[in-house]
């Protein structure tokens, strides 16, 4: 069992998109173990997109992030991290395969209504940042 991180962005929340979203990821069968509405921070926006520091789109995406409420979740299922970006699909939301969270529910590759983790790695260190209780 594999535990990985994800979020439902401030675009997704500000549409009502979250209980759609939500309804998917169980009827995929992944059990969610944590999940919090918040107002992120610009601090914890830039701890957590820190790997994006000094690209021309850093603080455009810090203030997307803080535009409003996310929703953010800790995922287990076998496999858990390839399963979610596989649902969630690519980053452009036109690329995005048919039926797929950003296919759906995103708009452009800014506003794309998810995040998860890339690798077991990163899903730890997301994870951590916000549901240090399951550690």
């Amino acid at each position: 069992m594999e535990t990985t991180f994800a979020i439902i962005k401030p675009d997704a929340v500000k549409a009502k998109n979250t209980g759609k979203i939500i309804d998917r990821i169980e009827q995929e069968g992944f059990n969610i173990v944590g999940m919090k509405k918040i107002n992120m921070t610009k601090n914890v926006a830039e701890l957590f997109y820190t790997v994006h520091k000094g690209k021309p789109f850093f603080e455009e995406l810090v203030d997307f992030m803080i535009s409003g409420p996310c929703v953010v979740l800790a995922l287990q299922k076998d496999n858990a991290i390839k399963a979610w970006r596989d649902l969630m699909g690519a980053t452009n939301p036109e690329k995005a395969e048919a039926n797929t969270m950003r296919k759906l529910y995103g708009t452009n590759v800014g506003s794309n209504a998810t995040h998860g983790s890339d690798a077991p790695e990163t899903a730890k260190t997301e994870l951590t940042i916000f549901f240090q209780e399951l550690n």
